[in-house]
């Protein structure tokens, strides 16, 4: 009965390091390489992403913090500079045209 155990033991370990060794040697093949490869860059853009928009939530944020203190220390709007013709209207007829 050892020596049946002690079998099954030892071809559950071959199989085992065989199935290893050819994902170590696929994974060093162009292939296998170019894979990897293209699964990091995957991640680097999904990665890029977040982080622009997390970049782009903390601005609008800040933005909002801004034009309340703007607006709470000189009664102003500062959104309503762009419908009386400011600086910032002038943009936005360049921009368009």
């Amino acid at each position: 009965m050892k020596r049946i155990f002690w079998l099954g033991v030892g071809v559950a370990t071959g199989v085992a390091l065989s199935r290893k060794a050819r994902q170590t040697a696929q994974a060093v093949t162009p292939a296998g390489i170019a894979g990897n490869l293209g699964d990091a860059m995957r991640e680097l853009a999904g990665a890029l992403g977040a982080f622009g928009a997390d970049v782009r939530a903390g601005m609008t944020e800040r933005e909002e913090e801004l034009s309340e203190v703007v607006e709470r220390r000189s009664g102003v709007t500062p959104g309503a500079r762009h419908a009386l013709g400011g600086r910032g209207d002038a943009r936005a007829r360049r921009a368009n045209g």
